[in-house]
């Protein structure tokens, strides 16, 4: 029920339910349109890492932009030695967005993404060994280049 008046709301379907997902694809590829221009390969062009200038440590996202960067000259080799964890993560959020518009195009409403807290758990404990090990000597080849 639509609370202002008490009539029932009709779901918006087809184009007009769209303009959340292409709005948000069209920051992705502008995002990724920056990065491809302007190159983060140069010292300082994005700025720096907190964590990394407060305590020296490569954090989970360190080398993300520079990977994304090689992926949109596709090098996909020079995007995993930036940083392994970026290429599934887009791959992932890709595929996210598919299933978002789909489901806005149906309209349907409901969340398109929904994790069991185990799953929650399981990405932050991989995060958190992620960024362990490639700030030790055995782990560096995970640090990026």
């Amino acid at each position: 029920m639509d609370t202002q008046n008490g009539s029932p709301t009709t779901p918006v379907i087809g184009l007009r339910a769209l303009a959340a997902p292409v709005a948000v694809a069209a920051g992705a590829v502008a995002a990724a349109a920056i990065l491809h221009f302007r190159d983060p390969h140069q010292p300082g062009s994005y700025g720096f890492c907190p964590l990394y200038a407060v305590t020296g440590w490569w954090c989970p996202a360190c080398g993300g932009l520079r990977a994304v960067h090689d992926l949109t000259n596709l090098d996909i080799g020079a995007a995993v030695a930036g940083n392994v964890l970026i290429v599934p993560f887009i791959a992932v959020m890709v595929l996210a967005w598919i299933g978002w518009a789909r489901h806005r195009w149906s309209g349907r409403r409901d969340r398109t993404i929904v994790w069991d807290p185990r799953v929650m758990v399981g990405v932050l404990i991989l995060l958190a060994a992620f960024t362990v090990t490639r700030n030790t000597s055995w782990g560096s080849w995970l640090a990026p280049v």
